[in-house]
């Protein structure tokens, strides 16, 4: 039976709450350097949504020819990056908040509906305090206590547990298409910030942050689940 009210809203965290891209693309860069393995802004947009060791095997996949790494060097590779992009991120303020986020996460709370959190960011609750809004958050998963990287649901499905909120009551909000397909393999309405080509698979999709509102979700969450 179709969900008749949205229990809880899950938020991706990079390109969602704030834009870290640029700090995971110039940390990326600096390892991807030092290897002497090309990557560029275009190849890095395949990497959104994708865990840390899967995009750093998808960047040592381009050297030509592959070089042959252990997990042991893989991991200490990984964690070289991890610091790198530690350091970018201390500058981030609440300025660093995308437009309408906050007052999109006022209107949850006064509607009485958890906030929840599914990152694949290892630096999520850092990135929150910087930018002032851990308060808003009721259950928080990050990729240091999951298995397995979106597109797999695991993170979303754990974010709902910990709200303890029914999967089809729930809402996902997301920028990338590894992120709309672990939404919807939960079971949840999808939530899409993006182009139309990119976001096809979103149950509801707009262009910018700016142009997200609750009424608006809760609209599109409704109708889906009259269908």
């Amino acid at each position: 039976m179709a969900a008749s009210h949205i229990q809880a809203v899950i938020f991706d965290l990079d390109g969602v709450i704030t834009d870290t891209a640029e700090y995971h693309y110039l940390a990326w860069k600096k390892l991807a350097d030092e290897l002497n393995i090309p990557f560029n802004r275009n190849f890095n947009e395949a990497l959104k949504g994708v865990s840390r060791m899967d995009s750093l095997k998808k960047i040592i996949s381009r050297a030509q020819p592959a070089p042959s790494f252990s997990e042991d060097e893989l991991n200490r590779l990984a964690d070289r990056k991890n610091e790198y992009y530690k350091e970018y991120i201390q500058q981030i303020t609440p300025d660093d908040l995308l437009p309408g986020i906050t007052d999109l996460m006022k209107e949850i709370k006064q509607k009485g509906i958890k906030i929840g959190l599914a990152s694949a960011s290892k630096n999520a609750m850092v990135v929150l305090e910087k930018l002032g809004i851990t308060s808003f958050f009721d259950g928080i998963v990050d990729a240091a206590t999951i298995e397995h990287g979106k597109p797999d649901p695991e993170i979303f499905l754990a974010a709902a547990r910990q709200l303890h909120a029914e999967s089809a009551s729930c809402v996902g909000i997301e920028d990338a298409e590894a992120g709309i397909q672990a939404i919807k393999a939960a079971g949840m309405f999808a939530v899409g910030i993006g182009t139309a080509d990119k976001m096809k698979e979103a149950g509801l999709r707009v262009e910018g942050t700016q142009k997200l509102s609750f009424i608006k979700i809760e609209s599109a969450y409704l109708l889906k689940n009259k269908e």
